[in-house]
């Protein structure tokens, strides 16, 4: 798989420049923590689907990510964030039409981005990082022909579980990112407006 930032827009503004700590652990110690617990299980999900490389379609990836997507992010909170000040004018309905969007684009830029294996595997550090009442789980994709990739996600408890609510690949705020391309199709169009525009990059990631 190319090192390369992903393109889920995933919340904070300031890059958190997380220090890793200390040496990072196999899978094995990775349920130590809840929150640990939950990136393992998004991290088994992804490497599952570079394994399935070309004989699985976009479709079947995105398919099998989905469950564990809706299980392990806050994608409500995460939509709110990066609709940005705009987002208590939006109604109801169009609240849960563009938190279905976000979803669906959060899904899809995993299945493209993630669908080719080369021996990569996931190493976790155990050691959380405690952020006020967020939790900060560090991540590397490792590779033999390529340089380490660094996931960190930041965590927060929702309902008794703990929800990722950002993504930084190295110490840039993935969901930063997708409230920068969401302002515009919100001042122009609104909530509908920014509905299509995030259901239109999503078609064009998961087209057959």
């Amino acid at each position: 798989m190319t090192a390369r930032p992903l393109r889920l827009g995933i919340i904070l503004c300031v890059p958190i420049g997380v220090a890793l700590l200390g040496l990072f652990a196999g899978a094995g110690r990775a349920a130590v923590d809840p929150a640990v617990a939950q990136v393992q299980g998004l991290d088994e999900a992804l490497l599952a689907s570079m394994k399935a490389g070309a004989g699985a379609s976009q479709m079947a990836r995105y398919g099998k990510l989905a469950p564990v997507v809706e299980q392990v992010f806050d994608l409500r909170a995460m939509t709110g964030f990066a609709v940005g000040a705009a987002w208590p004018t939006f109604s109801a309905q169009q609240q849960e039409a563009a938190i279905a969007a976000f979803a669906r684009l959060t899904i899809a830029s995993y299945a493209n981005n993630f669908k080719s294996f080369d021996g990569e595997h996931f190493e976790i550090n155990p050691e959380v990082v405690t952020r006020g009442a967020d939790k900060v789980v560090q991540t590397q994709l490792l590779s033999a022909h390529a340089a380490p990739v660094t996931l960190n996600y930041r965590m927060r408890e929702s309902a008794g579980s703990w929800k990722i609510i950002d993504v930084y690949f190295g110490a840039v705020s993935q969901l930063t990112i997708r409230r920068s391309d969401f302002a515009a199709p919100v001042a122009t169009g609104g909530a509908q407006g920014l509905i299509d525009h995030v259901n239109a990059l999503s078609d064009a990631l998961i087209k057959p």
